[in-house]
């Protein structure tokens, strides 16, 4: 019989493996990380989702600090400004959410997962059409609120957000302003959230702080050997990666 002390190394393990790879899905594609890493930890039951949700929180927020550092903020992010409060209120909405299916109906709460994880794939392989003008404030609003119940639930904004921006007539360097400053508020409040009503575990900082150096690693790998594929290639790569998570999520929670 396995003894207890290995159960909780396996399991350390395994959510190593699930942080490496998600790592690496996001030096090819730029996001996803926290969409990788959620499903493959739930379709494993490595961790509670919720755990994994606040990881990538404080992940997220550390990504962003050390990108503005590097790259101080300007004025052009401000094309984002419509969705922040719908986002900020979505993000409430979502944590709600998370903590009323968590205790009740865990399954549907992997389900969203997986089907949030399949609409991500889809996103990877669509060939996006810059419009010639800005979308009206209205438009950015809506965004704002599907990503941050996105958000809420499980510390990923990104999908709705990445559809919406890189649909504008804006340069690459705006849109990453525009997507970081997003995470980068919408992760504060979430954190200030779940510590406030105590649903933060040291768990998360210890997965948290296990991740950082990774993400640092896996990105630095990638640079150096990088993948002899063309960017069409790539998406497509990661784009399955995320269809076979997302899909073995739902399967298993059914």
């Amino acid at each position: 019989m396995m003894s207890l002390i290995a159960l909780p190394f396996l399991g350390t393990v395994g959510v190593l493996l699930c942080i490496t790879l998600a790592s690496y899905v996001q030096s090819l594609t730029g996001f996803a990380f926290g969409l990788i890493f959620l499903a493959l930890v739930g379709v494993f039951d490595l961790i509670p989702v919720e755990v994994a949700a606040n990881a990538v929180t404080l992940i997220t927020l550390s990504q962003t600090f050390f990108y503005f550092r590097e790259y101080p903020l300007t004025d052009d992010w401000r094309v984002i400004r419509p969705a922040i409060w719908p986002s900020l209120g979505g993000v409430v909405a979502g944590l709600a959410l998370l903590f009323w299916l968590s205790d009740s109906a865990l399954y549907v709460l992997k389900i969203a997962l997986g089907i949030s994880v399949v609409g991500s794939a889809a996103l990877l392989v669509m060939r996006f059409e810059p419009k010639t003008e800005i979308d009206p404030p209205g438009s950015f609003a809506l965004t704002g609120l599907l990503a941050g119940l996105m958000g809420g639930l499980f510390s990923t904004a990104g999908p709705p957000l990445v559809y919406k921006l890189y649909r504008q007539p804006l340069s690459l360097p705006v849109i990453r302003q525009a997507l970081l400053m997003m995470f980068g508020l919408s992760q504060l409040v979430r954190l200030g959230i779940v510590l406030i009503t105590g649903q933060f575990t040291p768990a998360s900082i210890a997965y948290a702080v296990l991740a950082v150096p990774l993400l640092f690693l896996v990105t630095r790998y990638n640079r150096r050997y990088p993948l002899k594929l063309s960017s069409m290639a790539v998406s497509r790569v990661a784009a399955g990666l995320l269809l076979m998570a997302g899909a073995s999520l739902i399967a298993t929670s059914l």
